[in-house]
């Protein structure tokens, strides 16, 4: 039985009948319609007070059948013929309207998110021909003719010097109204080889490296969270897309009450997400909040490429940076905790194979397997995070019996940890101008004069991953043995980058961490580095805020005397509170 799609409440059973019988149409292949049908088509809109919508592919085979306007009978992306950047899908699509005027815009934009050869919508009028025994009426009034246009110039001009609502290219042509006639002699061959051919020349003109995800960020703003917080939030997770690999295209924000239960935003911003995502040619939604499972389906059935969440950048960038075994290993746990309870919904055969952002790591290929395949490697994994603690803890216990001080450097990512423990103590630990350049805890070294004697001692001085704002859960709970460094050591090093303009947001995000830590670490000294970036004003109400801060430069050096004298006093008050 074939499926009418769409709203069906009232029809007869003769109607949907009427219905089904267009699947049995058949088309020459170079023309967009026949008379007849299209007065059928007529026929039946105009018999049951409703637009039809009837899809077929180049063949000229109707492939589905739908009660309502184009935006409201559209076939879902996913469900859409695999095509490229530089091609249509494959389908036109014959709609009726009971009204005479040129196609709405929604009608344009489903044109645009399906990617269709072609939209021909039907003016129909109820005065006209009589079916032969009585019965409906109906008459094709005008035509339109609508098709997608290359764009001249991303993100610059469209062909029709059109204002756009949504900040990007919409790119179609609508005819003027024309006879049924005129419409049924158009080539329609002639047209989608030469609307391919542009799209082909346009693709090679602004082709980029396959490798690199192209990128649509969304940000919601909630009652929850002020201005300037959504702003920063959104400014790191475009940081966090690019550290990842990938490359911004456009920021979209919707301001809500609070986010929606099935798509996060609103169904109007569902679709200009998807119309946006097709017109810039985006294979990647990145949100700037975390996603559940049924969001993320629903988002990808709309839009049709894949959606992740805040969460699983972050897991990507770590995926990429984990260096040494243990690092891999808490990686590999965090991948798979998080993506256990969302491998339904993820296309064939759970697939996440591919590469970009979301899935690479130790972990892919493990999400090939069952559940409980899955299961049982996470319970391996904690057991070796387990031995890792373990280990780790045997470690600090040697240096305590050694009764070698310990301060853990912490602070927000790309703080400049890494650095400042190169320049004190040589080390040659990987730095950047990255987010989460370092995810492996290292420990170096570093003599300072004693705070009474003012003679030489030594302390070890640990660089740490680095904190960002709401940390994950998943890294929480598998970097916990990397964590213990901060709260086993005697004190902590604080360093906040004075050059980031959100730099208090991010002394409070790493002090919420912190409280929120198992055990209570020890005293604290505020570090404020890059103060060869930042101006006047902004150093002198950091030295208001925090009058025992110390202030440095670890890429110019400066201020490490100084420093060296504040983490003495750190570790001498540390051990004799």
């Amino acid at each position: 039985m074939e499926t009418i799609y769409g709203n069906l409440q009232g029809l007869k059973s003769s109607q949907l009948k009427q219905l089904q019988r267009l699947y049995q149409q058949r088309f020459p292949s170079d023309r967009l319609t026949t008379p007849e049908f299209a007065q059928r088509l007529a026929a039946i809109s105009t018999d049951i007070k409703q637009p039809v919508c009837t899809y077929i592919n180049r063949r000229g085979q109707v492939i589905r059948v739908g009660v309502g306007t184009p935006s409201q009978t559209k076939i879902p992306p996913l469900e859409l013929p695999r095509y490229g950047a530089e091609r249509l899908s494959g389908i036109r699509c014959l709609a009726t309207q009971l009204k005479s005027e040129t196609p709405k815009e929604a009608a344009l934009t489903a044109m645009v998110i399906q990617r269709l050869d072609a939209l021909v919508v039907l003016t129909v009028t109820e005065s006209g021909f009589e079916r032969r025994g009585g019965g409906a009426t109906g008459y094709v009034k005008e035509t339109y003719l609508a098709h997608l246009l290359p764009l001249i110039e991303q993100g610059v001009q469209n062909p029709d010097d059109r204002p756009l609502a949504t900040g990007v290219e919409r790119s179609w042509s609508v005819s003027p109204p024309l006879s049924l006639d005129i419409l049924t002699q158009q080539d329609f061959l002639e047209l989608v080889e030469g609307l391919e051919s542009e799209f082909r020349r346009e693709f090679v003109a602004q082709q980029v490296d396959v490798d690199q995800d192209r990128v649509l960020i969304i940000g919601l703003m909630t009652d929850e969270t002020t201005k300037e917080r959504f702003e920063d939030g959104l400014a790191e997770i475009a940081r966090l897309v690019e550290t990842a690999g990938g490359e911004v295209l456009q920021t979209m924000r919707q301001k809500r009450s609070r986010p929606h239960p099935q798509t996060v935003v609103g169904a109007g911003k569902v679709q200009e997400i998807a119309l946006t995502v097709q017109t810039l040619g985006a294979n990647l939604v990145v949100f700037d909040r975390d996603l559940s499972p049924a969001q993320v389906r629903n988002l990808e059935l709309e839009t049709g490429v894949r959606v992740v969440d805040r969460t699983e950048v972050i897991l990507d960038i770590f995926a990429q940076r984990a260096q040494s075994r243990a690092g891999k290993l808490q990686v590999e746990l965090a991948q798979l905790e998080y993506m256990l309870p969302r491998l339904t919904g993820r296309g064939q055969a759970m697939s996440r194979l591919g590469g970009g952002i979301g899935t690479r790591g130790p972990g892919e290929t493990k999400l090939e397997t069952e559940r409980r395949s899955i299961q049982r490697r996470i319970n391996r994994l904690q057991q070796e995070v387990n031995q890792l603690q373990a280990h780790r803890s045997r470690l600090r216990q040697r240096r305590q019996r050694q009764e070698v001080p310990t301060v853990a450097v912490v602070g927000y990512t790309n703080a400049g940890k890494s650095t400042l423990l190169n320049t004190l103590t040589n080390a040659e630990v990987y730095t950047a101008d990255q987010l989460f350049a370092t995810l492996d805890p290292t420990t170096r070294r570093l003599p300072i004069p004693n705070a009474v004697t003012g003679e030489p001692m030594e302390i070890l001085l640990t660089d740490t991953v680095g904190f960002i704002h709401e940390l994950p859960p998943p890294l929480v709970d598998s970097f916990r043995a990397t964590l213990e460094e901060v709260t086993e050591a005697d004190a902590l090093l604080h360093l906040v980058d004075l050059s980031h303009p959100a730099w208090q947001s991010h002394i409070r995000s790493v002090m919420t961490i912190l409280s929120e830590m198992p055990v209570t670490a020890g005293p604290i000294l505020v570090a404020f580095n890059k103060i060869d970036r930042v101006d006047s004003e902004t150093l002198t109400l950091a030295q208001e805020e925090f009058p025992q801060g110390v202030f440095v430069s670890a890429s110019e050096r400066f201020g490490l005397e100084t420093l060296r004298q504040k983490l003495a006093q750190l570790v001498h008050y540390a051990l004799n509170p």
